[in-house]
């Protein structure tokens, strides 16, 4: 006997939700099932992220499903995207299980903290969200909320209501007069998250690890096969690790994360094809397109590389994996990911200068770095006359110091076996 879950509300517990409102079939379907199970007022919130569609027509569905021009919120969040959330990740060089950039991941606590301020704002008692009960997006969204007002009230509504087909869903549009665009009619061939700091893509023709995912998958890269032939040299500037400058000219973190976006998707700079550990459990496949971030990360290395101490600098690398699964796991808001951010943010008091990065056909290299804070020293490395500012025989001592554990493992036990 199959049980179907309810949820832990009933009608008449929701007085005011805040929903997070793309304007599409499921956000839309998701209001006026609000409406119609909860009996309660709702307020959408629609952020712009850089995702690159227009935020119009979503403020019109939410009129015509009845919603009032005050309870619509459409804001554009894009420079606090970069500055307070992308910008900080940046500084620690974090990369989820080695690879993924975290763009997903690192947008749920910014929308998530906005319907907070906007049910403060509106004295609404409950948020609401669209995420599935197999994703992360739904852990990410509701650890935020709790983190953020404790006695919120949150609805799940993939957790909760019977319309578990495609075929439910469309019914249910057509039935309470949700206008459908034709494309959503059929069977999404694979379903896209984007931002200014990336595009997913995950499901459907995409499930199966084993092939290859179309070039049709592909919305914010060109092919790195159809770059062009001939690099293109670019500097990035750095001040206390964020960039602030590409070629020179001073621009805002949005502006500067989507040049370098338009940098990258020129030279197929960004894909990833990556099999990752949900947080819930599974495994998973997607196919992830950052190309201003990955210029980011490149060269962010870069200027870390002469101006960070080596202690310092392998200490980062050794929380940095602790620091991406706190963000992908959704803990932005807890005070782990706060203390390590302090530690990295002092890291980064001397990480200034300028990167020299060449692109071409997909790839990223580091090709110059200078600093006014650089602790390299051409007249400590050189292999010429150093002129006195290093004794290589200081090296012997050095050595035998480091080798007397060993010497004495080898005369009492016998050594490393063999």
């Amino acid at each position: 006997m199959s049980v179907t879950y309810t949820g832990p509300y009933k009608k008449g517990d929701i007085k005011k939700v805040v929903l997070a409102y793309s304007g599409g079939l499921d956000t839309s379907v998701i209001l006026k099932w609000l409406q119609t199970t909860y009996g309660c007022e709702v307020v959408t919130f629609t952020a712009d992220l850089g995702q690159g569609e227009e935020l119009g027509p979503a403020r019109k569905k939410a009129e015509m499903l009845g919603i009032k021009p005050k309870n619509i919120y459409m804001d554009d969040v894009r420079e606090e995207f970069v500055k307070d959330f992308v910008f900080p990740m940046f500084r620690a060089n974090a990369l989820y299980e080695g690879q993924y950039l975290l763009g997903s991941s690192i947008a749920r606590p910014l929308i998530a903290k906005r319907q907070i301020e906007i049910a403060r704002e509106v004295g609404a008692d409950a948020v609401a969200h669209g995420a599935t009960g197999k994703g992360n997006d739904q852990v990410r969204f509701e650890l935020a909320y709790y983190a953020l007002k404790p006695d919120i009230k949150v609805i799940a509504p993939w957790r909760e209501w019977e319309l578990s087909s495609r075929t439910k869903l469309l019914e249910f549009a057509e039935k309470n007069q949700i206008p459908i665009a034709k494309d959503k009619r059929g069977e999404a061939p694979f379903s896209i998250d984007a931002n200014l700091l990336h595009s997913s893509s995950e499901g459907k023709i995409l499930e199966d690890p084993w092939e290859e995912a179309d070039e049709s998958v592909y919305q914010r890269t060109i092919s790195p096969e159809d770059a062009p032939d001939k690099a293109t040299y670019i500097t990035v500037d750095f001040e206390k690790g964020d960039a602030t400058a590409v070629d020179g000219k001073k621009m805002s973190p949005a502006t500067l994360l989507t040049r370098l976006n338009e940098l990258g998707k020129k030279n197929g700079i960004g894909r990833l094809d990556l099999v990752e550990n949900r947080f819930v459990g599974m495994k998973s496949r997607g196919i992830y397109e950052t190309p201003g971030g990955t210029i980011l990360h490149a060269a962010h290395r870069g200027i870390e590389s002469i101006t960070l101490d080596r202690g310092a600098g392998h200490l980062k690398d050794e929380l940095m994996p602790k620091y991406a699964e706190l963000v992908y796991f959704g803990f932005w808001f807890s005070p782990e990911r706060e203390m390590l951010q302090a530690l990295i943010d002092k890291s980064q008091e001397n990480v200034s200068g300028t990167v020299r990065l060449k692109l071409y056909k997909g790839n990223t290299s580091v090709v110059g770095r200078k600093s006014p804070k650089s602790l390299y020293s051409m007249k400590t490395v050189t292999f010429e006359d150093d002129q006195g500012a290093y004794d290589q025989r200081d090296a012997e001592g050095f050595i035998k110091l480091n080798a007397l554990r060993l010497r004495l493992r080898a005369l009492g036990q016998g050594g490393p076996k063999r």
